[in-house]
């Protein structure tokens, strides 16, 4: 009977990761494929030809390079911010004795359980009181503010787990809490924080929502918008728009593939914890 049950789960599991794997084979497989051949044999058929041309039309032509610009600059600021506040707030509420840090951490937390959908025009519209509608400045705030109480929630999940007792040897060492904090705790804390790094570089990274809220101007959006500029652009040319979903990936793929053993450990440690 165990047998039988290891093969079922492994045929389940198998083909469950076939069907994940074909829409990804298809769009690599397009990518590669003229024009022409996409014409003539339709997109399901077995590639007869061979060209990167797509990539540097999507990349030229297509607007992928400054769009991907666009998404680094919002990006890695955002990650920096988002992490280095949420651990400074990680830090203050799980290692020292705050009056309501229970209710204030529930209350970040809180504002991730609102839909987004009720706070499109709000956001909008405090981003043109501010002056900073249609700027990458603007996207970097709203990002860096609705990503706040989450990595919170972990990073003090997490930094709760640290004994006590080397915080004290730290101060009998005669270090404040910023030395404390810097030296001791965020070293400790180095897998959550490469767990959530990848988590919020990807989420940033692949944003379309509020980019679309917060952007106007076609030469500020980054990748996830513009992608969908392509698709207008090249309507017919699914060589061309494949080789742009490619292209946009890869930044995310790539980090998620240095830090897959820090995402895994560190983020499940930090939330059961």
């Amino acid at each position: 009977m165990s047998k039988r049950r290891t093969f079922l789960f492994h045929a389940g599991a198998g083909t469950l990761s076939v069907l994940w794997l074909l829409p990804i084979a298809l769009v690599l497989l397009t990518s590669i494929r003229s024009f022409e051949d996409v014409a003539a044999n339709g997109l399901g058929s077995f590639p007869r030809s061979f060209t990167l041309a797509p990539f540097g039309e999507a990349w030229n032509a297509g607007g992928e390079s400054r769009a991907m610009l666009n998404s680094l600059v919002v990006t890695l600021p955002t990650v920096f911010f988002a992490l280095g506040l949420s651990a400074a707030a990680a830090f203050a509420l799980s290692r020292f004795d705050i009056p309501f840090r229970r209710t204030i951490l529930l209350l970040m937390l809180g504002g991730n359980l609102l839909p987004p959908q009720i706070l499109l025009v709000p956001v909008s519209k405090l981003a043109e009181l501010l002056g900073i509608y249609d700027t990458l400045t603007a996207l970097v705030i709203v990002q860096v503010g609705f990503g706040l109480g989450f990595y919170t929630f972990v990073l003090q999940g997490f930094m709760r787990t640290i004994p006590g007792e080397i915080q004290q040897a730290a101060v009998i060492d005669g270090a404040g809490p910023v030395r404390i904090f810097l030296s001791v705790i965020l070293p400790l804390t180095r897998p959550a924080l490469a767990a959530l790094g990848a988590l919020a570089f990807t989420w940033t990274f692949n944003d379309l929502l509020w980019a679309i809220t917060v952007l106007r101007t076609e030469t500020v959006m980054p990748v996830t918008p513009a992608l969908l500029g392509l698709q207008g652009q090249y309507v017919s040319t699914w060589n061309v728009i494949a080789a742009g979903s490619v292209i946009a990936a890869i930044p995310t793929v790539g980090v998620f593939l240095r830090f897959q053993k820090h995402f895994i450990s560190g983020l499940a440690i930090g939330a059961v914890k």
